[in-house]
Formats: C-alpha cells, structure tokens, sequence
C-alpha cells in the first residue's frame, strides 16, 4: 500500500535551517508530483511547496519563496523541503502528499504522510 512518511521536523531557532525528508513506497514514485503541505493548530493545511513528477517544475507559497526549496531523488523515492531562515510564524505541522501533477490544492492530492512538527523559536 502506499505509505508516504516525513522525517526531519524539531526544534530550531529562528533564522535557522531544517531539511525535513519524505520517504515514498508501495508506489511507482517517479510516476507522481509531490508536494509539502503545512497546518498551523486549529487551522486549515495551507499549500507550501510541489514538484512536477521529473523534478523539472516547483511552485512555491509567497510566504516561503526564496526561503524553502523543494526536491526530489527519484533513485531514493524520497522527497525533500530544505527550509531556511526559519521565522517562528513557519511553526507548523508539516505533511507531504502525492499528486498526479504539480498542485497547490490539497484536494489534488490522494495520499498524505502522518506529519512531522516543525517548531521555531524566537
């Protein structure tokens, strides 16, 4: 079955870095997009970044352009959120999910991760 799960999340100081990974399976992975979601508490999921299937296309949140970067390895069915000069209002739990294309609505994807928390501190 597929099973998407994130790893990387903690606790950092503001104007630090996290590199939060996901790790794909039971699935074709360089067959679909993936993308990175956040849920700040008590809060809708909120778009932060996807990548086409190649990893040729990424779009970005205004909020976190120039800032985070998304990627993928297909060889290693993983992808990956380098995130920089971390600000506390980037405090979330954060998800990755899977796509059939690039997408910034959460109802284009089908399969989510169980999340991992990123705390920043100010």
């Amino acid at each position: 079955q597929v099973q998407l799960v994130e790893s990387g999340g903690g606790l950092v100081q503001a104007g630090g870095s996290l590199r939060l990974s996901c790790a794909a399976s039971g699935y074709t992975f360089g067959r679909y997009a993936m993308g990175w979601f956040r849920q700040f508490s008590g809060k809708d999921r909120e778009f932060v970044a996807t990548i086409s299937r190649s990893g040729g296309t990424t779009y970005y949140a205004d909020s976190v352009k120039g800032r985070f970067t998304i990627s993928r390895d297909n060889s290693k069915n993983t992808v990956y959120l380098e995130m920089n000069t971390l600000k506390p209002e980037d405090t979330a739990v954060y998800y990755c999910a899977r796509a059939f294309a690039a997408a910034t609505l959460s109802s284009e994807y089908d399969y989510w991760g169980q999340g991992t928390q990123v705390t920043v501190s100010s």
